[in-house]
């Protein structure tokens, strides 16, 4: 999974247990907001009821947050990054030997992003969790 923890995404995890009383290791940023990957079975305990946790973390750290749930190995890697993309779609996604291809369609562009921020986030993230290179045809 992730490689390192630098001191500001421990605070975000310090902070983010501390709200939700859900522990996690993985957090990133994507497309300007804060990711936190926690286990399938405590994604509606972390986000809280009515989204109570997402909303306080939120006006705490000032930025989006989003709480996805963690891959349990490559077979989830397709909905693991259409729940990181998210509200963005893509039409279809492959995994080859060495690579995870995603056909980008109509919103090619919103997948890359401007200056390619959002490909070269989504291909660390990829790499962190698959070991596996990302691109977008």
């Amino acid at each position: 999974m992730a490689n390192t923890i630098d001191m500001q995404e421990m605070r975000y995890l310090n902070l983010f247990e501390n709200i939700t009383k859900v522990r996690t290791h993985f957090c990133f940023k994507y497309n300007e907001a804060i990711v936190f990957c926690v286990p399938r079975h405590l994604v509606l305990r972390s986000v809280g009821e009515n989204g109570r946790n997402i909303k306080q973390l939120s006006e705490i750290l000032g930025r989006r947050i989003k709480v996805v749930a963690a891959p349990n190995g490559i077979e989830d890697a397709g909905s693991f990054i259409k729940s990181v993309t998210n509200p963005v779609t893509f039409r279809n996604l492959e995994v080859k030997d060495n690579e995870i291809i995603v056909a980008g369609g109509n919103n090619k562009a919103a997948l890359i992003g401007r200056n390619k921020r959002r490909f070269l986030e989504m291909q660390k993230i990829v790499k962190d969790f698959f070991k596996k290179e990302f691109r977008i045809i």
